[in-house]
């Protein structure tokens, strides 16, 4: 009769405490990217695309006018104070102006700034934080009853002047 041999139990073996570990550690990710998934929601997703549709075209008959008017302006942002100085040309002189400085992926970095009229052509807000990088800057004033708007991406940096309606349309270049 052959001789009976005695093997050592599993937990004592390394290929088990491997193999545990591998599962172990995809369970802990999976678990991790579920939490950071569910405390960072997705905001950039519309779920009413027809009034985003009809935003669209009142975006663009505002900035038809805003062209019509030959509407210019050129925008300065101080560091030191936080001062926003708006030099707008044309054919609209409104009492305020309201500018939007707007970040394409995260909402509360946004930023907006009543301007007020101290001379003719010149606007003055301000800033309480600095703001830099890409950003969506959006200009809004009114020309009787109607609401026009200079719209366009822009790299804002402190002491740099961005200039706004010097580019055509974008969706109305045809126009």
């Amino acid at each position: 009769m052959p001789a009976a041999t005695a093997t050592s139990p599993w937990y004592k073996h390394l290929w088990p405490w491997i193999i545990i570990g591998i599962l172990t550690t995809s369970v802990c990710l999976s678990l991790t990217m579920v939490s950071i998934a569910v405390r960072n929601p997705d905001n950039l997703v519309n779920d009413n695309y027809y009034e985003a549709g009809k935003g669209i075209n009142r975006s663009l008959d505002r900035e038809l006018l805003a062209q019509t008017l030959n509407l210019k302006a050129s925008v300065h942002l101080d560091e030191l104070t936080g001062e926003v100085e708006v030099r707008l040309t044309g054919n609209s002189d409104p009492q305020a102006l309201e500018l939007n400085l707007i970040s394409p992926t995260q909402p509360d970095r946004d930023r907006k700034v009543q301007l007020t009229r101290s001379e003719p052509g010149r606007y003055v807000g301000q800033l309480d934080d600095k703001v830099e990088g890409r950003r969506f800057v959006e200009l809004l004033g009114s020309q009787g009853d109607h609401v026009w708007r200079l719209f366009e991406e822009e790299k804002v940096e402190h002491g740099v002047t961005l200039q706004l309606g010097d580019e055509a349309i974008q969706g109305a270049e045809h126009l």
